[in-house]
């Protein structure tokens, strides 16, 4: 009998991270589903494969006290990379509390597609997603000017995904419950007409919102379709037939599609909180390393919400998968190359934004409301919540201290990443890669 203390000591396995997950098992999902892996998939999951490696360059330090040398290779900076991506939503959460006014309420608006126009997204990313933003900024825009009589503006951020990775495309937008009057009257509050009390609580008619947006996306798809521009392959094939497509759009039109509205936060919270959430999302893809549980070659198991209740307190219970099928549902949410999933509308805009924001300040200061506080001091992506897809950046790849004695590192060796079409064209590339492409 072996003595007590040969005994073999019971350590908690480290967990796979999400981006091991997929470089694991990316060769068996480009196999299993070619026609899912279009090239935009493909690159992908290949620069993720790479990144933080020999690959792609990097830089050798050595600790002054001890001679210890330490490597960092360089990060591979896409935007879906769970581990990179962090200095890009802390310059916009910067730029994006810029546009907030004290004195003034914020709501979050979500509107979300009906589960079969998220599937049709699949196979028309580009021009769907552009459709919801549009019909979602629309509809709010023509319903706050129509019943509050105000120059508004929104903050959108587009989540294709759902807590189980199935494709749910939805944006989330952050609207001010004030604006410049625009009968020209100066500043005026959202309120529920007669009902001075509901100021700060309401925003608009949530089902005339509702049904605004519905329309205008049923006439927008109706018009892609019309122009050539609509994809209508596999389960949507029938619908290249006008009648079978009059039947569905008529379905659709009937449906009560999910669309809600949050009032301000309450208390200690803060609508940056918000802000600072969607900005969560801006990168690293639709999950975090912390709801990870276990993951292996062959499943991975993570934590989602249980229901359909929108919010972070639902119960969580856990997902199940095999691996091949995590990577699929994963790589749904690989955006169309340069297409940018953060918008902005009305005052917020690029062109006006300066404009509109001088001119709600002084509207503010004319109707007795505090004028916006100087900015605050702060970086909340410095200790990045418990949740946050990274707790690093492509910009922060430093190391000031020796991990072995603590001492001052002083860098020896600097090796700039090389161009992407030379580390495709070299024998760095994933072996499914070389293989996918012929080469």
């Amino acid at each position: 009998m072996a003595a007590e203390d040969e005994r073999p000591t019971d350590r908690p396995e480290r967990k796979l991270t999400v981006a091991e997950i997929l470089r694991r098992g990316a060769a068996a999902f480009v196999k299993s589903y070619p026609s899912q892996a279009a090239p935009q998939v493909q690159s992908t999951l290949a620069k993720l494969s790479l990144c933080r490696t020999k690959a792609l360059g990097g830089r050798r330090y050595r600790c002054h006290t001890c001679e210890q040398e330490c490597v960092l290779y360089n990060s591979c900076g896409d935007r879906h990379c769970p581990t990179c991506g962090g200095a890009k939503r802390a310059d916009w959460f910067d730029s994006s509390r810029a546009l907030l006014l004290d004195g003034v309420p914020y709501y979050q608006v979500v509107f979300t597609l009906p589960s079969e126009l998220s599937r049709l997204a699949l196979g028309n990313r580009r021009a769907i997603y552009t459709l919801l933003f549009q019909s979602a900024w629309r509809a709010l825009r023509s319903v706050i000017e129509s019943e509050q009589g105000y120059d508004s503006a929104a903050l959108m951020v587009l989540h294709t995904w759902n807590q189980k990775l199935d494709a749910h495309a939805h944006v989330h937008a952050v609207v001010p419950g004030g604006g410049p009057a625009t009968d020209g009257s100066g500043w005026r509050f959202s309120q529920r007409a007669g009902d001075a009390r509901s100021m700060g609580h309401y925003l608009v008619d949530a089902d005339l919102l509702r049904a605004a947006y519905r329309q205008r996306f049923l006439r927008g798809l109706t018009r892609l379709r019309r122009q050539g521009e609509l994809k209508l392959q596999g389960e949507f094939a029938h619908l290249q037939n006008d009648d079978q497509w009059k039947r569905w759009i008529n379905d659709l039109q009937s449906t009560n599609w999910v669309s809600y509205i949050e009032p301000p936060p309450a208390g200690d919270c803060h609508v940056e909180q918000v802000v600072k959430y969607l900005a969560r999302y801006l990168t690293g893809g639709p999950i975090s390393d912390a709801r990870i549980v276990s993951a292996d070659d062959h499943q991975v198991t993570f934590l989602a919400r249980a229901g359909t209740t929108p919010g972070g307190d639902a119960e969580q219970i856990e997902i199940t998968l095999p691996t091949v099928e995590f990577v699929r549902r994963w790589c749904l949410h690989v955006l169309p190359r340069g297409y940018t999933k953060t918008r902005r509308y009305g005052g917020w805009s690029g062109r006006r934004r300066h404009a509109y924001l001088e001119l709600c300040s002084k509207q503010l200061e004319a109707a007795g409301a505090p004028l916006p506080p100087e900015a605050a001091d702060f970086n909340p992506f410095i200790e990045p919540a418990e949740g946050d897809q990274s707790k690093a950046s492509e910009e922060d790849d430093r190391h000031e201290c020796c991990p072995q004695c603590g001492g001052p590192m002083i860098l020896q060796e600097s090796q700039d990443k090389p161009s992407w079409r030379d580390i495709m064209s070299s024998s760095s590339r994933p072996a499914w890669y070389r293989l996918l492409i012929g080469k």
